[in-house]
């Protein structure tokens, strides 16, 4: 199941985790899980620079590795980068040492191929325990969403997933798409009409 949106109820359970963001009136932020992929991020890339729009890429630190230069052009493109871990790790599933160490060493790894560093931190699948965040607040601030497009879900067609994404979309929605291999074909098809539901509706696209 897919919950298109995070009920308020969950939210509140979880107040220092970041779920929507405060801004200009109509102002939304688009962030993008996965990536860098050749060929998906770069379409991402291209779309938004078609019109002008912003977002905040959550990267997985193997993928930057091996896509050093498609790191670079998201910076060079104005956008910003957050920390996806390493090697995209669920939280419950992995010890609070390793889980940490996995997501040391996306900085470690940011830092070596961009020569940058980032406070931005979004947990793969949006599980972290809370011995995690706990630890991780510290230094990062925690990225969550309230309106999850639904597009790695192939079980899910296009037509609702832009339908459900732009439903929900409000002022301050953090909005969640993803860069990577089960997003290539479905993202040209929902994607474009979703940044154009942006324009028309007045809607400024922000930075995290």
């Amino acid at each position: 199941m897919v919950w298109h949106t995070v009920p308020k109820a969950v939210q509140l359970l979880f107040p220092k985790r970041i779920w929507t963001a405060d801004g200009l009136e109509n102002q939304v932020y688009l962030t993008f899980d996965d990536g860098p992929v050749p060929g998906v991020t770069d379409f991402v890339l291209n779309e938004l620079a078609k019109r002008g729009q912003q977002a905040t890429f959550f990267l997985v630190g193997d993928n930057l590795r091996k896509n050093r230069a498609l790191g670079r052009e998201i910076i060079a493109s104005g956008h910003h980068i957050g920390n996806h871990t390493f090697n995209h790790l669920n939280g419950w599933k992995t010890s609070d040492q390793d889980y940490l160490k996995n997501i040391q060493a996306f900085d470690q790894e940011f830092e070596a191929s961009l020569g940058l560093k980032t406070d931005l931190f979004r947990p793969p699948y949006g599980l972290i325990r809370n011995s995690q965040a706990k630890a991780l607040l510290k230094t990062k601030k925690l990225i969550m969403w309230n309106v999850l497009s639904g597009d790695y879900d192939q079980r899910i067609p296009g037509k609702q997933i832009l339908s459900k994404s732009i439903d929900h979309t409000r002022s301050g929605s953090i909005v969640v798409f993803h860069d990577q291999e089960k997003t290539v074909e479905v993202l040209p098809k929902v994607l474009p009409p979703y940044l154009d539901f942006l324009l028309e509706r007045g809607f400024i696209t922000g930075l995290l």
